[in-house]
């Protein structure tokens, strides 16, 4: 579930064997963030404690049928609302951002949306990638993707910033592979298209 810059999930454009890529993984404490990274780095659930500043782990993984490698730089940065001013330091440069949000907390869905769209909406990340992770999707009482979508207010983003809301349970894994997938193929769009207009400026 995205915005028309991310429909073709499986197509991805030739590009060189090494990738290497700046992410900055964000959202509200509590809703899984670390949990979501060391899945990522150790593929094993990691019991973890409430982040006081961040996490970095580069983490090397095959994409798109094996067909390619990237490794991923990622920056876990604390959730709490202390933290979150320090986020645009870590959003600088990054080639996409993934916001974990907590699918069975619908009272702090507000106060999502409201962090979501001011990091998005600065100027350094107009653009940029985002990959909005719906973490505990295993729970029975978790929201819709529907209801998540329509709570972050996801379609008001903008058109220049390419999105993908993935369903996940952080702690086996499930829907973060593909979730990251998502994200690679709409960073390389963004580089392709990047490209392709410094082309026609010469």
């Amino acid at each position: 579930m995205g915005n028309g810059f991310s429909e073709q999930p499986g197509v991805l454009p030739a590009v060189p064997f090494f990738q290497s890529f700046h992410i900055a993984i964000l959202g509200l404490d509590s809703a899984g963030k670390t949990t979501t990274l060391y899945r990522l780095r150790f593929n094993e659930f990691v019991n973890t404690v409430p982040t006081r500043g961040f996490n970095a782990e580069k983490v090397k993984l095959s994409l798109g049928g094996h067909r390619t490698s990237a490794t991923f730089h990622f920056w876990d940065v604390g959730g709490q609302e202390k933290l979150r001013p320090l986020w645009k330091s870590y959003t600088r440069g990054a080639d996409g951002i993934v916001f974990v949000v907590d699918s069975v907390d619908g009272e702090r869905m507000e106060e999502a949306k409201t962090e979501l769209h001011r990091i998005v909406k600065t100027m350094e990340n107009l653009g940029v990638p985002v990959l909005v992770v719906a973490n505990k999707q295993d729970l029975r009482n978790s929201l819709t993707l529907a209801e998540i979508e329509r709570c972050l207010a996801l379609k008001e983003l903008g058109p220049g910033t390419p999105w993908h809301l993935q369903p996940a349970c952080a702690i086996i894994g499930d829907g973060l592979r593909e979730g990251l997938e998502n994200l690679h193929d709409m960073i390389l769009k963004r580089r392709k298209a990047q490209q392709q207009q410094q082309k026609k400026k010469r």
